[in-house]
């Protein structure tokens, strides 16, 4: 696999069962990304999105096919090893935020830092979460704050660490305009000066536009916009 690959899909299939029927969300889907590439996907409610990138983060597993993140193959890690590799090299910002309510949004953010022997008292947080505009939320509980600031919060956490890959899932859908470009500006630093790939579901066709390409996902498949 040439050494720049960061993301490697090989004839996943991923099929779920619901009313005895079984419903095929990924049809033998192969694609790769290389570092630096900036991919927004999107589709009709329920085409699969959140579960492709559930499988590129090695949180779901294919009934078939090949996960590669890097040279590594997370199909066929163990749990521990995937989670040690997706806390290394992968950013996620989740639909549902999925912040730790009894943790302050410090630390939250911090716990990514932790788990890759970061330095917290460098500055990092402080200086994204005003770039962010919730520096003064910082010692604030998940549930005190508003849905934007949850999102915002989110995304420092997926950030601090500065991954090789950043996956988004809807990161501007509880954002207003203004807010949404700031947090794109913010991904595209990301890519520009570390090199960071971003693959990100939205339906939000102004926030696709920006990341320059655009895939839809359909019956199973990805095809270029």
């Amino acid at each position: 696999m040439p050494s720049e690959s960061i993301v490697r899909l090989e004839q996943v299939c991923r099929r779920f069962q619901s009313g005895g029927q079984t419903i095929t969300v990924l049809d033998h889907l192969s694609f790769s990304l290389d570092r630096g590439q900036r991919i927004a996907i999107m589709g009709a409610s329920g085409s699969g999105k959140s579960t492709l990138l559930h499988l590129v983060a090695g949180m779901d597993h294919p009934d078939s096919g090949e996960v590669w993140l890097g040279d590594s193959r997370l199909d066929r890690l163990a749990e521990p090893a995937r989670t040690r590799l997706r806390a290394r090299r992968i950013g996620l910002v989740f639909q549902d935020f999925n912040l730790i309510e009894a943790l302050s949004v410090r630390d939250n953010i911090a716990m990514v830092m932790w788990l890759n022997g970061l330095d917290e008292r460098s500055g990092a947080i402080e200086a994204l979460a005003d770039r962010l505009e919730i520096g003064d939320l910082l010692d604030r509980l998940p549930e005190q704050l508003s849905g934007g600031e949850k999102q915002r919060a989110a995304i420092a956490r997926a950030l601090i660490h500065q991954p090789d890959l950043l996956l988004a899932d809807e990161p501007t859908g509880a954002l207003d305009p203004t807010t949404a470009d700031r947090v794109l500006d913010l991904f595209d630093e990301a890519v520009d000066r570390a090199g960071c790939t971003l693959l990100m579901v939205t339906h939000n066709q102004a926030a696709a536009d920006r990341l320059g390409q655009v895939w839809r996902l359909d019956r199973g498949q990805l095809q270029p916009c």
